[in-house]
This record gives C-alpha cells, structure tokens and sequence, in this order.
C-alpha cells in the first residue's frame, strides 16, 4: 500500500521548513544532568519516523521534548512554526497525542471509559460528553480492534490487548501527530508485531507517527524515517535502506554484523556475528 504523504486535519500549519512538528538547538536536562545538547530535527510530514539508539542515548527524552512533557533548557520545540509552548494545553492536545511508556490506567475502569478519556482536549466546561465524542470512541475502538473488550475492565486484559487500548485512547483524541514511547516494550514477540501493523495501518490512513522502538530490525521494516542516536545526538537520518550499514551498527551499538535484505519485506535485516571476531 502506499504510504500517505499528509495528515487528515488539524489545525498547525506546517512550518518554513515543510515540518507540523521540529525542534531546534535543543539542550535536554535531568537534575543538571545533560543528556541532549544542541539538537535539531524536522518530522516529516505524513512518516512514519522510528528513533533507535543504546539504552540512555536521549530517544525517550527527545520524545518528551515534542511532546510538551519535559521543558527544554533551551531551544524550541515548534508546532506548526511556531513554540509548542506558545498553545494551551488542549490546543496541543488537539493536534498532537502522547503514549509514554508504561501507562497505568486508574483502577475498575471499563476500556470504553478509559478510551472516552482521550476526548478531554475536545470537551469544554459546558460541554462534557457529546454525539461528536461518542463517534470519535466508536470509531477509535473500531480501528484498534478493540469493540469486543469495551465493557470489560483493563486490569483483565492482556498486554497485547492493554497496548491497543491505549492506542484506541490516543487515537480518541484525533490528533494527526502520534508519538508513541516504546509501545512493543514487555510484549511478546507476537503482540509486538500486532501492536506494529496497528501502527502502519494508522500511517497508511494518513496519521503522522513517531516512536521510539528498541529492536533495530523492526525499525528498520516499518519506519519510513529512521532516527539513530548516540550519546544525545542524532548520527544518522533518513530511509532505513539508504542509511543502515555495517559501519553504522558498530560505531552506533558496538555490533559486528551483517546486514542482508529482510525475506519478507526487502528492508534491511541486522544479523549479528557469531562473535567479535571472525575464527
């Protein structure tokens, strides 16, 4: 299927450079302790853009950056050109939804309240629930599969089914611009490829995404942009085909490999060495 090169709606426009959401010269902090400094990037447009790197590289750090949940030292983060700090916080929420990692949901909350949940940016103080609501979480549990689980509670799901509840919630938000941090964390092999497809499909109807995954090869078969960190910076960027190389994976993850065309899908396939060195 081709992949779709813009959003469906929203309300930003794209900024000078082509890009709903971008960061520039951005300096990263926890407690003094810097972990980006001096980052610049640009989000296409319509992608589907996978930021890969070593544990505590800054991906999840620069995923909150974007997303508004962690407040830069300096530099911007620039929602349709202009400083997402500029918006209110349900302007953002409109145009822009976040997954972190882990989410706990509240306690004996059935899937169809959590979902409603995601409406929040949409409802005003005179307005609480109404008719454009409940389609919007019709329609988000429809697209995650998930219409069968709406009267059940989420503490009786699975992880596979907890993961696309979640994804049902962001979706309820109808933001075009989805971030996602690590969604395939803590899921087997089998519901991290579900939770993957969920992700293409939503691509492929138009929506902006940007996730930080863990597994190179998996980056590598769904990720239309690539990201590679190392050490706060952004070494590498680009289609996983022009960029992924040997040389790369080694400098990036410290992995002697191979790199061979995936059987199934023709992307690049990271196949480590048997060992450091060649016997």
């Amino acid at each position: 299927m081709a992949r779709a090169t813009s959003g469906t709606g929203g309300g930003a426009s794209a900024s000078s450079t082509g890009s709903r959401l971008a960061a520039r010269n951005l300096r990263l902090a926890y407690d003094k302790r810097v972990v980006v400094d001096d980052l610049s990037i640009d989000l296409p447009d319509g992608g589907f853009t996978i930021i890969v790197g070593p544990n505590a590289c800054g991906k999840s750090t620069l995923l909150k950056a974007l997303s508004r949940t962690l407040t830069p030292e300096s530099g911007s983060v620039l929602l349709g050109g202009k400083p997402i700090d500029s918006y209110r916080s349900k302007a953002v929420a409109r145009e822009l939804a976040m997954l972190p990692q882990s989410p706990i949901a509240p306690e004996a909350i059935t899937v169809r309240d959590l979902v409603g949940r995601g409406r929040y940016p949409h409802q005003g103080l005179f307005q609480q629930w109404s008719h454009a609501d409940e389609v919007a979480v019709v329609e988000a549990l429809a697209s995650t599969g998930c219409e069968e689980l709406a009267e059940r509670y989420v503490s009786e799901l699975s992880g596979g089914q907890r993961q696309r509840v979640w994804i049902a919630m962001v979706l309820a938000q109808q933001a075009d611009l989805l971030l996602l941090d690590e969604p395939t964390t803590f899921l087997d092999i089998a519901h991290q490829f579900e939770v993957l497809e969920l992700c293409a499909e939503l691509h492929d109807q138009g929506r902006t995404l940007v996730a930080v995954l863990h597994d190179l090869n998996q980056a590598a078969r769904y990720a239309t942009n690539l990201v590679v960190m190392k050490a706060g910076e952004i070494v590498a960027q680009g289609e996983p085909g022009a960029i992924l190389t040997t040389e790369l994976v080694e400098d990036v993850f410290g992995l002697p490999c191979v790199i061979i065309a995936d059987p199934v899908t023709g992307t690049p396939m990271v196949v480590p060495q048997a060992g450091r060195t060649q016997r």
